[in-house]
């Protein structure tokens, strides 16, 4: 029997990581399959994935799965991925719930169809009382949709302007009671934000990686892990170790 591989602790590990689970049509047009067989294989690598992030301490795991423009894609694709993510559900549930997986969804479920609806909320509260990892599932999400809503909300709440608060703002989104995210994960190397937490990515370390999401194992999530610990998070300041570091010899385009 192969002997599990060992991974070095790190100095800090982040609360919250976030991925955008790109690269699933790459992976099968590379193979030779259609873009569903892809789609199976990133749902296979995330049940990966998340037993990965229960053995590293991550405490939440927030995934783009589908966006609200994702209903622009071809109508096959769309039910497939429906199909899909039906299937994962009662395939995966009781093994997460096992784990102490506890599930969110953030998003919109009305536009899904009835039984899909069913099953997630089905999935929400029989997980709701576990704690080892919060897994939010943004499906059917658009962080301007998102942002749009709450300030529906808060008008139909009759909210004055004058209340308007980060905090506040914070309270009608979506991800209401999960923090924000440490670190964002894009696998397949593009470098676009792709309308995924654009409020609650504010501070957010970033890490892209040209590795397509099927391929993205537990030794890429290590590589992405090794880079946020390296990193020194500013929040805007400047951090006094910084301003110690003197500027001898340095020519300016050195700096």
């Amino acid at each position: 029997m192969a002997q599990e591989k060992t991974y070095k602790p790190l100095s800090k590990i982040p609360t919250h990581v976030a991925v955008i689970m790109d690269g699933n049509g790459r992976w099968a047009r590379a193979r030779g399959l259609p873009r569903l067989a892809g789609h199976r294989a990133g749902t296979e690598n995330l049940r990966r994935v998340i037993t990965a992030c229960v053995e590293f301490g991550i405490q939440y795991l927030t995934i783009y799965a589908f966006s609200t423009e994702n209903w622009e894609r071809p109508q096959e694709e769309v039910s497939g991925l429906m199909s899909i993510v039906e299937d994962v559900i009662d395939r995966e549930l009781d093994e997460l719930h096992r784990q102490g997986v506890q599930l969110r969804h953030i998003g919109r479920l009305e536009r899904l169809n009835p039984q899909l609806q069913s099953k997630v909320l089905a999935a929400i509260e029989k997980t709701k009382n576990n704690t080892r990892l919060i897994l939010a599932i943004a499906f059917n999400y658009g962080g301007r949709d998102e942002i749009a809503c709450a300030i529906r909300h808060m008008i139909s709440d009759g909210v004055k302007p004058e209340d308007v608060t980060d905090e506040l703002i914070g309270k009608y989104l979506f991800t209401h009671g999960i923090p924000d995210p440490d670190i964002i994960v894009r696998t397949s190397g593009e470098m676009r934000i792709s309308n995924f937490l654009i409020w609650q990515a504010a501070y957010a370390e970033w890490y892209v990686t040209p590795t397509l999401w099927p391929d993205f194992d537990k030794d890429e999530l290590y590589k992405a892990l090794v880079e946020y610990a390296q990193r020194e998070r500013r929040y805007g300041r400047v951090l006094e170790t910084s301003e110690c570091v003197p500027d001898v010899g340095k020519t300016p385009a050195g700096r």
